[in-house]
C-alpha cells in the first residue's frame, strides 16, 4: 500500500505544480477510486495520507468536480474528515449539500459553526441529517426560515432542547403546515403540545385530532377538551367606535391617505388601521379587518390593503408593525412584496366581498 500511496503523492505534486485542470481532475478521480477501493482496510495514518492528497486537489478543481467528490465520499463512515469538512464549508450548495446531509464524519462543533455562518440552503441540508443533536437544532431553530423549520420538524431523529421546542412552537403559530407536522411528533413534550394546540387554528386542531397516531390521539383530545372548557363563552364585543369616528373625520377632511395609515401602523394604532381599511373598502366591518390584521397569516393582510389601493411602502409598515406575536422576517416580507405586486385590485375586491358574505353567514 505505501509505495502506491507515495506514487500517488508524486503524481499529485506534479499535477498541482505543472498539470492542467484536466490533469488535476483525472488525478483526483484516480485517488478517489483508489480510496473507495481500499479505504475500509486502511489504517488511520494511511487515511490521513489520502486526506492530505484529496485536500490539495479539491482546492484546485471546479465546483462540478468538488460536488462529484462530495457525493462519492458523503456516504462513507471511514471517509477522510479534512476533505469532508472542506466540502461541507463550500459556498456552493451543490458541493456541500450531500456532505452536510449524509456524512457521519462531520463533528457537532463543525455542524454548529457551519449552521451559524452559512445561508438557508446549507441550513436546509443540515436539517435533514439523521440524529441531529440539540446543539445543532438550537442554531437551526434560531436562524432557519420556513423550509428549514418544516424539514427539521419532519426529521423524526432530530433532538431538541427546551429552547428548541419553544422556538418550533413559536414558528408554528404562523405556519399551519408546521403546526400539523410538529403536533404529530411523538417526542414533543406535553407542555409544548398544549402550547401548540392553544396557539393553533381550529382547522389545525381538528385535523390533528383526526390524524393523530394512537400514541397521541387521546392526549390531543384531552388537551382540546380542556382548551374548550376554559374559553370564555361570552367574550365582550370589541369596541371600535372611537377608531371608526376618528378615521371618518379624517376622510371627511381628505386626510385619510397612505401617510396617515402608515403613521397609525408605526404607532401601533391598529384599531385605527382596521377602521381605515374597513372604510376604504366600502365600509367592510372593522372587526373583520382587525381579525385579518391580527391573524397569523401575513399574506391575507395584502388583500384588503390592495383593495384599498394602499402603496407597498404603507403595506410594509403595516406588516412590520402589526400586532402579531412574531415579527415578520425579511424573506417573508420579500415574498409578500412580490405577491402584492402580482395581486390585482379586482381579485382583492372579489376576495374581500366573499369574506364579508362568509362572515355574515357564520354570524
Amino acid at each position: 500500500m505505501q509505495p502506491q500511496t507515495n506514487s500517488i503523492i508524486d503524481e499529485l505534486e506534479d499535477a498541482v505544480r505543472n498539470g492542467s485542470s484536466a490533469k488535476r481532475v483525472e488525478t483526483l478521480r484516480r485517488v478517489t477510486d483508489l480510496f473507495l477501493d481500499q479505504g475500509e482496510r486502511l489504517s488511520d495514518d494511511q487515511v490521513e495520507v489520502f486526506d492530505h492528497v484529496l485536500s490539495h486537489l479539491v482546492a484546485r478543481v471546479e465546483s462540478r468536480v468538488r460536488a462529484e467528490l462530495g457525493d462519492r465520499l458523503a456516504p462513507l463512515d471511514y471517509a477522510p474528515t479534512g476533505v469532508l469538512e472542506s466540502l461541507a464549508w463550500d459556498d456552493e450548495i451543490a458541493v456541500a449539500g450531500k456532505v452536510l446531509t449524509d456524512s457521519v464524519r462531520l463533528s457537532t462543533p463543525t455542524l454548529v459553526a457551519i449552521a451559524k455562518a452559512k445561508g438557508q440552503d446549507h441550513l436546509l441540508a443540515i436539517s435533514g441529517r439523521q440524529n441531529l443533536p440539540e446543539d445543532v437544532t438550537d442554531v437551526l431553530v434560531e436562524r432557519g426560515e420556513r423550509k428549514v423549520i418544516r424539514r427539521l420538524a419532519d426529521n423524526t431523529t432530530a433532538r431538541f432542547s427546551e429552547a428548541g421546542y419553544g422556538g418550533m412552537v413559536a414558528h408554528a403559530e404562523e405556519d399551519e403546515n408546521l403546526a400539523e407536522i410538529l403536533g404529530l411528533r411523538i417526542d414533543l413534550p406535553i407542555k409544548f403540545l398544549r402550547d401548540l394546540l392553544q396557539r393553533a387554528t381550529e382547522a389545525v386542531r381538528a385535523r390533528l385530532a383526526t390524524i393523530a397516531p394512537p400514541e397521541l390521539e387521546e392526549e390531543i383530545k384531552r388537551i382540546l377538551a380542556t382548551i374548550k372548557k376554559h374559553v370564555a363563552p361570552d367574550s365582550p364585543t370589541r369596541d371600535f367606535a372611537m377608531a371608526e369616528a376618528a378615521v371618518k373625520r379624517m376622510k371627511g377632511l381628505n386626510e385619510l391617505n397612505d401617510a396617515a395609515i402608515g403613521r397609525f401602523a408605526e404607532y401601533k394604532k391598529f384599531d385605527e388601521v382596521a377602521a381605515a381599511l374597513g372604510l376604504l373598502n366600502n365600509c367592510a366591518p372593522t372587526e373583520l379587518m382587525a381579525r385579518v390584521l391580527e391573524g397569523p397569516r401575513a399574506d391575507l393582510v395584502l388583500i384588503p390593503c390592495k383593495s384599498a389601493s394602499l402603496s407597498w411602502t404603507t403595506v410594509e409598515k403595516v406588516l412590520r408593525n402589526r400586532p402579531a406575536k412574531h415579527r415578520i422576517d425579511d424573506a417573508t416580507l420579500k415574498l409578500a412584496c412580490a405577491d402584492f405586486g402580482r395581486l390585482s385590485a379586482a381579485t382583492a375586491e372579489r376576495t374581500l366581498r366573499f369574506w364579508q358574505l362568509h362572515d355574515k353567514i357564520e354570524k
